[in-house]
């Protein structure tokens, strides 16, 4: 079978297109025939090596992808053989389980279902940005633990980078459990993306003073605030935060690495910084937030294209090095990699 891989760590070069045997699935496994491959900054971080030592196995990239069922192990149990699934965190398991390849031999529990109403580009496209919103939109200490239609009526959500992939999951599941949206974003052309996703309120940060529009949207401050840049935006929380709110952090983008908060400000709004990362969430949360996109996609909840804020980005398997190098340089929207 045809296989992107990696033996060293660096840039997109050290990615080749390669031939491995196709694995065949043990007690408890099952094979996947991989449709569609997805990349998130995780995946270049990884190859990168900024993550790990200085020297690298051989691994396959790529954390989400979608496809059909090929191969049941012995006591692999809910799946069958011509199943349409999603991934959870494929390439977690094993360095050669990723799915930059055609096929992948998984544990049953990292697979999905994937809705009648969906294709495998949403199945790949929104595991990571839509599991990291889903647990962003689900930490308050007022707010609902898992998202359903008006999970989040009368909450006001404002999503940090609304143009970005985890910020268009959130703009859509937030506004699917019925909350407010406020968006922030650098130019005009992300706040059409943000606006395509759903949100009612954006506000462009480069402009004016950000804090004083939120404040004029929400007076009384906001519930959530879904966070891609902690650092930088830190004296803006506690500007535009309501009391007992929260913070949900996924990223530090434009900043250094420390977050630095006003004790204050802070200690009187009784706020809440919660940080979150997928891998180490749990799988308990990770399969009901699953369980809860399946539900947003059946009903319309999320959608993909420019049309709904998230433009595709597409490259064949040959190209995965492209691939990463657009997700590493930017690109606004969802790079897919059509495997098969």
């Amino acid at each position: 079978m045809k296989a992107v891989t990696y033996r060293q760590f660096g840039g997109p070069e050290v990615l080749t297109l390669s031939e491995l045997a196709v694995p065949e699935p043990g007690p408890g496994e099952v094979r996947v025939r991989i449709v569609v491959s997805a990349v998130n900054p995780t995946d270049w971080k990884a190859r990168s090596g900024s993550r790990f030592g200085a020297e690298a196995e051989l691994s396959v990239p790529n954390q989400d992808g979608a496809g059909v069922v090929d191969a049941v192990g012995a006591g692999a149990d809910g799946f069958s053989v011509g199943d349409r699934v999603w991934l959870l965190l494929a390439a977690a398991h094993s360095p050669t389980s990723g799915t930059a390849q055609e096929y992948t031999v998984l544990p049953a529990d990292r697979l999905v279902p994937l809705p009648d109403e969906s294709g495998f580009d949403e199945g790949a496209a929104f595991a990571i940005p839509a599991l990291t919103a889903h647990r962003a939109l689900t930490v308050a200490e007022d707010g609902p633990q898992r998202l359903a239609p008006n999970a989040l009526a009368g909450k006001t959500i404002l999503v940090s980078g609304g143009a970005g992939a985890v910020g268009n999951a959130a703009i859509q599941l937030a506004r699917w459990a019925g909350a407010t949206v406020i968006a922030t974003v650098s130019t005009e052309d992300k706040a059409a993306l943000a606006r395509a996703a759903g949100a009612q309120h954006v506000v462009r940060y480069t402009e004016g003073d950000a804090a004083a529009a939120i404040r004029e949207i929400a007076p009384d401050g906001v519930d959530v605030i879904v966070e891609v840049a902690a650092g930088v935006n830190a004296p803006l929380h506690a500007a535009v935060l309501r009391p007992r709110g929260v913070v949900a952090v996924y990223g530090d983008d434009r900043g250094n690495g420390t977050v630095t908060v006003d004790f204050g400000q802070n200690v009187f709004l009784n706020s809440r910084y919660q940080f979150l990362v997928l891998y180490t969430v749990g799988w308990d949360r990770l399969r009901a937030g699953a369980e809860d996109l399946n539900a947003a996609l059946r009903d319309g909840g999320l959608r993909l294209g420019p049309e709904h804020g998230l433009p595709v980005h597409r490259f064949p398997l040959a190209e995965t090095a492209r691939a990463h190098e657009a997700s590493e340089k930017g690109v606004t929207g969802k790079v897919l990699i059509d495997v098969s």
